[in-house]
């Protein structure tokens, strides 16, 4: 029994390391390779945005788009959860729009949501990010919608 709870622990570790590293780069550090690195297969969710992408390709163009949008982005992580095949994570994003944004010109405002990532993984292997966030909020902070 105590091995198969430590073998939870490395997994989770291993998982909460790989999101980690993963905040890092998008976040902090603004460095696509990075981000990319942290995938076994790049694949990003974005309803909100609808945004599919699906390789390694799709993803590199999906975040440079974001950053190239919003160039000091930011994110407060608030919650993480660990379940059989993902991480959930709860925080709160920002930045400040400084290219096109889902067809919205520059604007030079500040936005900032909360919202809901969750990681997908095949073993410790990130595979998928899903973002759940609602989009309209940002819009109105960005002066795109009333």
């Amino acid at each position: 029994m105590a091995t198969a709870v430590q073998g939870i622990e490395d997994i989770r570790a291993r998982r909460e390391a790989v999101v980690k590293a993963h905040f890092k780069a998008e976040t902090m550090d603004h460095d696509v390779a990075a981000a990319l690195a942290t995938f076994r297969q790049p694949r990003y969710e974005v309803p909100a945005a609808g945004v599919i992408a699906d390789g390694t390709d799709a993803v590199r163009d999906f975040l440079t788009q974001v950053f190239a949008a919003f160039p000091d982005l930011w994110l407060e992580q608030k919650a993480l959860y660990h379940s059989e095949h993902v991480v959930v994570v709860e925080c709160k994003f920002g930045g400040t729009q400084r290219g096109v944004w889902a067809g919205v010109a520059p604007t030079g405002r500040k936005g900032e949501v909360e919202c809901v990532l969750i990681f997908v993984f095949e073993g410790a292997d990130l595979v998928c990010e899903k973002v759940y966030f609602d989009n309209a909020t940002i819009l109105r902070q960005l002066g795109a919608l009333a």
